[in-house]
C-alpha cells in the first residue's frame, strides 16, 4: 500500500497484536526479571553509557575506557552503533580488552559489570561467530542493529542468545528513517512492538529530555508497551489498541540520547 500513487503519503502509527500470534514468537532471550537475576541488581535503575569518541581509538585504549566507567560505578558500558570492525580496531581485539576490563572491574568492585560488545555484522553466520567469541569469553552481553541487520537476522541472534545465557541490547539505528516525518512512515511503537516479538532484553526508547526528538506522553506511552504484560487503550499516550503480551517476556526500555542536556 506504501507503493501506491494514488497516495501522496501513509504512516501506521499502531496496530493490535493479537495474543493468538504473540504466542508464536519467543519474545526476548531472557526479559526484564532474568536480567535482574542474573545481574543481581533489584529495585533501581540500571546506568551505563557509551564509549567516545564512538570512532579512532585502539581496542587497547578503548578498553581502559570501559575499565575506567565502570570501576567508576556504572553497571554497563556500549559500543556506538557504529563501532564495529574497523581498521583501527578489529572486532575480536575490541572483544578481548573489553573482556579484561570487565573481569578486573568486577573483581574491584564485587559487582557484575557488563558492556554491550556490538556483534551486527554483514551476514548471519558472521554474527552468531561474534556471539559464540562472546560466549567463550563469559561476558554476560552482546548487541544488535535490528533495523540495519534485519528482523530475521535479529530473531536468529535472539534464539541464540535465550539458548547460551547471553542478554542481547537493540539499538535502533535507522529507525528515525522510517518514524521521523509526521505524515509518511511507522511510528517507533510498531517497531517496538516488532522488536519485542523478535527478541531483545533491551532497546533505546529514547528520552524526553535529551538530544533526541520525543514528546513526554508519547514516549511513556511505548515504554510502557515495551515493558508491561498487558496495556490499556490510551489515546493520549499514543496507545490506540488495548494490547495484551500474554506471557511475552518484558523489554527494558533504555533512556538514550544525551540525558545530560
Amino acid at each position: 500500500v506504501f507503493g501506491f500513487k494514488a497516495l501522496r503519503a501513509l504512516r501506521l502509527e499502531d496496530l493490535r497484536i493479537p495474543p493468538a500470534y504473540s504466542k508464536t514468537f519467543q519474545g526476548p532471550p531472557h526479559g526484564i526479571q532474568v536480567e535482574r537475576d542474573k545481574l543481581n541488581k533489584y529495585g533501581r535503575p540500571l546506568l551505563g553509557c557509551t564509549i567516545k569518541p564512538k570512532l579512532g581509538l585502539s581496542a587497547k585504549n578503548y578498553g581502559r575506557a570501559v575499565y575506567e566507567c565502570l570501576r567508576g560505578g556504572l553497571d554497563f558500558t556500549k559500543d556506538d552503533e557504529n563501532v564495529n570492525s574497523q581498521p583501527f580496531m578489529r572486532w575480536r581485539d575490541r572483544f578481548l580488552f573489553c573482556a579484561e576490563a570487565i573481569y578486573k572491574a568486577q573483581a574491584e568492585t564485587g559487582e557484575i559489570k557488563g558492556h554491550y560488545l556490538n556483534a551486527t555484522a554483514g551476514t548471519c553466520e558472521e554474527m552468531i561467530k561474534r556471539a559464540v567469541f562472546a560466549r567463550e569469553l563469559g561476558v554476560p552481553i552482546v548487541m544488535h542493529d535490528y533495523l540495519t541487520g534485519g528482523f530475521t537476522a535479529n530473531t536468529s541472534l535472539s534464539h541464540y542468545c535465550r539458548d547460551n545465557g547471553l542478554l542481547l541490547h537493540i539499538h535502533r539505528a535507522m529507525h528515525a528513517v522510517i518514524d521521523r516525518q509526521k505524515n509518511h512512515g511507522i511510528h517507533f511503537r510498531v517497531l517496538a512492538k516488532a522488536l519485542r516479538m523478535s527478541g531483545g532484553d533491551h532497546i533505546h526508547s529514547g528520552t524526553v529530555v535529551g538530544k533526541l526528538e520525543g514528546e513526554r506522553e508519547i514516549t511513556l506511552g511505548f515504554v510502557d508497551l515495551l515493558r508491561d504484560d498487558f496495556i490499556e487503550k490510551d489515546r493520549s499516550r499514543g496507545i490506540y489498541f488495548t494490547q495484551d503480551w500474554v506471557s511475552l517476556p518484558g523489554v527494558l526500555p533504555v533512556a538514550s540520547g544525551g540525558i545530560h542536556v
